[in-house]
């Protein structure tokens, strides 16, 4: 058998959650080597969703008001959230524990949201650090509502998020209008986060993952992972790079931040790990002339009733993303789904020309309670940092520093310290 280097750290994934990850371990003193089956990082669900870093939008979803919202809109192919009612035993199981978590809302929601909080400045700290530019934009996040009904339903939740340190400021309709003047329409009222902002995900993986290159992390893009295996002494990995041959490779630890993958790698490994892939679409508006660029807006947006965030992305690109549909596996792009944010566009900024976008589609990896899967698994060998949901962004650099300090303290266990301490906010 292979001997195995001590410090030796396997991480499978390289979207934003991987690629955080290996940087805090790299960081730590680990020898950490990226498994990921693209040429490049952050090309799935962290190519292009909606930009925003929003504590803000820490609501976890598990509530019953949600759920009739999903059987109202089943049927509607535009509808923000839709459920192929197709059986599976994967989605039925997930659903049930979907609706054993309600209990759990205002909870779960104060914890995202301590977390989204916590995890601000170890993302801007990475990138200031190794000189990552990602079209971030600090202008905050504005929240708007067209009904009483809509606005008093938010501020329930902004109560919870206060309680989870979260401020953001209720603002009448004529503060929408001064605080984001291209923004079209009727409110009667908004939210606004100071705190919250934007930025390009997939620069600043990409960013991030040169930054590890550099630093001594072997990064094996275009390297599918295709089983794992757990034992006393560590991992063993049989990855295929290409149409080349098997390749078996020997760790101390694995990491598994492989989004909707992680399911799969977890039975392998002895653990559940119930994720669902969550398609998600965005359109990024390419603006082509001053015109459409003074007509689009800089502040970020979130439409709460339409389910629908935008977010700038420098001077010649305006995101929009949204939707939720449970449909397995499936990256179709769907022009019933892509549709409603093109018209968003179009009633809220009418002077601003969606003649050229791009539309897209990833599937976000969910946890029935919607919080991120952060632990160690049966194996001590083996641990997770997965399921991230719609807020992989928003969380990545807290979870990766909270995963790679439980790496740590298993190494210090097994007798040998390398590790640095844990961040303030772990030990919080």
């Amino acid at each position: 058998m292979t001997e195995i280097q001590d410090n030796s750290v396997a991480v499978i994934g390289a979207g934003i959650t991987g690629i955080t990850t290996a940087y805090k371990l790299m960081k730590r003193g680990f020898a950490v080597t990226v498994f990921d089956p693209n040429s490049y990082a952050a090309m799935e669900t962290s190519y292009a969703n909606g930009g925003q870093l929003s504590a803000s939008n820490a609501e976890v979803w598990n509530s019953w008001s949600t759920v009739l919202k999903g059987i109202k809109w089943m049927l509607k192919p535009g509808a923000p959230l839709l459920v192929n009612p197709k059986p599976s035993w994967h989605k039925f199981s997930w659903m049930a524990e979907f609706l054993a978590a309600i209990p759990k809302h205002e909870e779960n929601t104060v914890t995202t949201a301590r977390l989204a909080i916590a995890a601000r400045q170890h993302l801007i700290d990475m990138a200031e650090s190794e000189g990552i530019e990602f079209n971030r934009e600090d202008r905050g996040i504005l929240h708007f509502y067209k009904t009483p009904k809509d606005f008093e339903a938010a501020q329930r939740v902004t109560a919870m998020l206060a309680k989870g340190g979260l401020v953001r400021r209720e603002v009448t309709p004529e503060e929408i209008r001064t605080i984001e003047p291209t923004l079209k329409g009727d409110f009667v009222g908004g939210f606004f986060t100071d705190s919250d902002f934007t930025g390009d995900i997939h620069k600043y993986t990409n960013g991030l993952a040169a930054a590890c290159a550099r630093q001594g992390v072997v990064l094996k893009f275009g390297t599918a992972v295709l089983d794992t295996k757990a034992d006393a002494e560590g991992v063993t990995l049989h990855a295929r790079r290409g149409n080349s041959g098997i390749e078996t490779h020997r760790f101390g630890k694995v990491v598994v931040c492989a989004g909707t993958a992680s399911r799969k790698l977890a039975s392998q490994l002895g653990d559940r790990v119930n994720i669902y892939p969550v398609k998600g679409y965005s359109i990024t508006v390419n603006l082509t002339t001053e015109a459409d660029q003074a007509a689009a807006p800089w502040v970020s947006l979130l439409d709460d009733d339409a389910k629908i965030v935008a977010s700038r992305l420098g001077a010649d690109r305006f995101r929009v993303a949204g939707t939720a549909e449970f449909n397995g596996f499936n990256k179709d792009i769907c022009k019933a789904r892509i549709d409603p944010l093109v018209e968003w566009c179009n009633r809220y900024f009418p002077e601003m020309s969606t003649r050229q976008f791009v539309p897209w589609a990833g599937l976000r990896p969910m946890m029935p309670n919607m919080m991120p899967r952060v632990a160690q698994g049966r194996n001590p060998n083996v641990f997770y940092n997965t399921g991230h949901g719609h807020l992989g962004w928003t969380l990545s650099a807290i979870t990766a520093d909270m995963v790679s300090s439980l790496v740590g303290a298993a190494q210090e266990q097994s007798g040998t310290k390398i590790f640095a301490p844990a961040s303030k906010e772990l030990a919080a």
